[in-house]
């Protein structure tokens, strides 16, 4: 029983995306806040920056996406500090898994996208009881339907940076036109490649949701 009002939590309300391309990974979200049929916010922000190479698109709970983040963020600063090195994806998304599993009985109402870039881009998806999959792409969030048939139709292993970026901005826009919880003031768009986080910028965005 607990499952299934965990799996009915996290569905309301946000189309989140992840995808793999020729050497970066691009993560993508909709901007709408939901309180059942209340419009909390229309700028959400659901892409969040854990590391200078790392980031996470949260569906689900707000309060606890965000107490999840600062944990988070907090543990890959110690990590940093004791190793001298800055953390891979996988093991900073084993470490996350590890946080939710040990807290699977009293949960974080969240699903997560972990994406990021060391020697090659990474995506993996994270659910309430702790479950960790590597994906080349995957969708969150009561839109991720909608979005995993773009994906599913258009996704090419090996796509180039520009592709993806399309692919996802069409996807996510397509989710906020059928999800009545999907929506907001746009769209935002980050890629995660050698050189670090970098978003998107807004007019660029508008361009590849606008074709």
């Amino acid at each position: 029983m607990l499952e299934k009002e965990i799996h009915e939590k996290v569905k309301t309300g946000t189309t989140t995306l992840g995808i793999i391309c020729k050497g970066a990974v691009v993560l993508a979200a909709e901007r709408k806040a939901t309180m059942g049929y209340l419009v909390a916010s229309q700028k959400a922000k659901k892409i969040l920056q854990i590391d200078e190479h790392m980031a996470m698109t949260i569906a689900g709970v707000v309060g606890d996406a965000q107490a999840l983040d600062r944990y988070i963020k907090a543990e890959l600063k110690l990590y940093k500090l004791q190793e001298e090195r800055r953390i891979s994806v996988k093991a900073a998304a084993t470490l996350i898994a590890n946080i939710l599993y040990s807290r699977r009985f009293y949960p974080y109402i969240v699903q997560l996208v972990v994406a990021g870039y060391d020697k090659e881009p990474r995506l993996f998806t994270l659910s309430p009881d702790g479950s960790v999959m590597e994906e080349n792409f995957f969708s969150t969030g009561s839109g991720s339907p909608i979005a995993l048939g773009v994906l599913e139709d258009q996704f090419k292993e090996g796509m180039e940076l520009e592709a993806a970026k399309k692919i996802a901005a069409r996807a996510v826009r397509a989710a906020t036109k059928r999800d009545i919880a999907s929506g907001g003031s746009g769209i935002d768009i980050v890629v995660l490649d050698s050189r670090g986080f970098h978003k998107v910028p807004e007019e660029e965005v508008k361009k590849l949701t606008a074709g």
